[in-house]
């Protein structure tokens, strides 16, 4: 799946000279927590999210530092705080670094997106243009359709077509030597048995089992070697 598949497309946004008591009526009043910040010609220029306003003069959770490390604070960094703690206009807080993906950017790389910059929603753009934007929750929306439609799939393959399928993506991991003959398959349900080399490797055994198409359930009876 791709973002243009997930995407939510009628997206809230601000321009760079709206008062900030707006941008924080908007992010209330929709349950978001990130606005993108676009000019007049549509063009993205910034993002205002719920950490530019947590440090506010207006309730008191401005930064006070120590007068030494005032002293050894860069100014940028000073200036960029106040902006952000004193600032009227959007633009005077919000971020102009843009983590963006396009319509055809993979799911997987937009978790990744997510992941690395910490952020919760990323905007879609086409040409520089928003044109939707996708959120964690968006994500979580697309695996519940997923898992939905598998589990609505005919599967034919029998006990036997999913231990095979099981023992031939086990053979392909790095990470384990379990053994075949401590797997049976029986009506649709996946027994593992015997010792593994770790809790992690046994968490993973078990992940594995349940991707396996025609899996209804997975009983784990195996145990983690320490050293």
């Amino acid at each position: 799946m791709k973002a243009i598949d997930v995407m939510v497309r009628n997206v809230v946004t601000v321009r760079p000279d709206d008062d900030v008591a707006h941008a924080i009526e908007l992010l209330a009043e929709h349950d978001v927590s990130a606005l993108p910040v676009v000019d007049d010609s549509g063009t993205v220029v910034g993002v205002l999210s719920e950490a530019d306003l947590m440090r506010r003069r207006e309730i008191g959770t401005e930064k006070h530092r120590s007068w030494w490390l005032e002293a050894i604070t860069p100014g940028v960094t000073l200036a960029t705080d106040f902006a952000k703690e004193h600032g009227h206009k959007v633009q005077e807080l919000m971020s102009d670094t843009v983590i963006s993906a396009s319509e055809e950017t993979p799911l997987g790389e937009i978790a990744a997106l997510l992941e690395k910059h910490r952020i919760k929603r990323v905007p879609v753009l086409r040409d520089g243009k928003l044109v939707g934007i996708v959120s964690r929750a968006n994500l979580i929306q697309a695996l519940a359709v997923s898992q939905a439609q598998a589990a609505a799939s005919p599967n034919g393959i029998g006990d036997r077509g999913i231990r095979l399928e099981l023992l031939s993506r086990i053979a392909a991991q790095p990470w384990t030597d379990f053994g075949s003959r401590n797997i049976i398959v029986k009506d649709g349900v996946v027994h593992l048995w015997g010792l593994v080399g770790s809790d992690e490797e046994r968490k993973a055994l078990v992940a594995l089992a349940e991707e396996v198409p025609g899996v209804k359930s997975v009983c784990d009876e195996t145990f983690a070697a320490y050293e």
